[in-house]
């Protein structure tokens, strides 16, 4: 499994429609990517902080790259409105080996 790994600081008065653009427009096109998994997004706890983090899951890191070249520009252009700061990307593999539950579950 390949992880796309995003950290960017989002406005705060702007979460409710940063999450309906993710709900309505983005996953929308995610869900069209051949080998897309899944979508993690984790919200701060303390709503005053603006620092998100989402995680997306791919089967292979050629569809993982595929999406970068085709979709993710525009992806980007949906959610830079909400945000404050440039996206930072991280690639990693999901070492599955370590995680069978997670992995069982996700391909339920």
């Amino acid at each position: 499994m390949y992880v796309r790994m995003l950290d960017f600081n989002l406005k705060v008065e702007k979460k409710p429609d940063f999450i309906k653009v993710i709900k309505n427009e983005v996953l929308p096109i995610l869900r069209k990517q051949p080998g897309f998994l899944e979508i993690l997004p984790f919200v701060p706890e303390n709503l005053q902080q603006d620092k998100w983090l989402n995680i997306s899951l791919w089967a292979t890191k050629t569809d993982a790259e595929r999406y970068e070249k085709e979709c993710y520009p525009k992806v980007l252009e949906l959610l830079k409105p909400y945000l404050t700061s440039p996206v930072t990307l991280r690639l990693y593999t999901l070492e599955t080996t370590l995680c069978e539950h997670f992995e069982k579950a996700l391909a339920a």
